[in-house]
């Protein structure tokens, strides 16, 4: 981003942005933990990731007050503008992802506290890892301002829905086959939906990452139609 005749301009917009990376490495944290307390049934690491909520809650709430502080006080325009806008949006799917990894672990809780009876083999870890790798590939791109690694995450989301897709199929056949599955079935259709968000929101950071650099508004447009909006 420009440099401006203000330092103090320059650090407000940094710090703004370096806390929005660290909000991101938190909610990471979550999820991870969150997917791998689902297999193990570690009870630590499933209240860890639903404590942790408030964190994240509150590092939207700090981000939002300095975004407002620094509009109101510097009266931004042009990139920088859209810097603190994109701020402002991707805090806010940030926080929702953080929702989704709580929910995670809630369910995980669900089905270790019932000692996993009639669970269904359903493969979770190769879509959280998708949606995971969505989510920090995103935040590189907005570190970096980086156009190409953005619309690459948005391409892949169509991958995750799939996925999402094919464990719902699955789901479906168990508890037709054996309604002594549902009750497990339906706690992890709930973890893949919220997967299936986590990407979502990751695809929504990349989209305001080539809002901040190019100044186009990519949502809502095919995968194509931003291609050639980007040209």
């Amino acid at each position: 981003m420009s440099e401006h005749i203000s330092k103090q301009f320059d650090a407000e917009l940094e710090s703004v942005r370096s806390r929005v990376l660290q909000m991101g490495g938190l909610v990471e944290e979550q999820i991870l933990r969150a997917v791998e307390a689902l297999d193990s049934g570690d009870m630590e690491r499933i209240e860890k990731t639903i404590a942790d909520d408030h964190r994240v809650n509150a590092l939207e709430v700090g981000l939002d007050e300095a975004c407002v502080h620094i509009i109101a006080r510097r009266q931004p325009a042009a990139g920088d503008l859209r810097l603190l806008i994109t701020v402002i949006k991707t805090i806010t799917d940030l926080e929702r992802i953080g929702d989704e990894a709580e929910k995670i672990a809630r369910m995980a809780k669900l089905i270790h506290a019932a000692e996993r009876q009639h669970m269904p083999r359903v493969e979770i870890r190769h879509v959280a890892q998708r949606a995971v790798a969505m989510l920090r590939q995103s935040l590189d791109a907005f570190a970096r301002l980086d156009v190409a690694e953005a619309t690459h995450v948005v391409k892949q989301d169509t991958a995750v829905d799939d996925e999402y897709r094919a464990i719902m199929r699955q789901l479906i056949t168990y508890m037709m086959e054996d309604p002594r599955t549902i009750t497990r079935a339906l706690e992890i259709l709930f973890i893949a939906k919220a997967i299936e968000r986590i990407g979502d929101h990751a695809k929504n950071m990349s989209e305001y990452v080539i809002y901040l650099v190019k100044g186009r508004d990519v949502r809502h447009v095919s995968v194509d139609e931003m291609e050639r909006l980007l040209d």
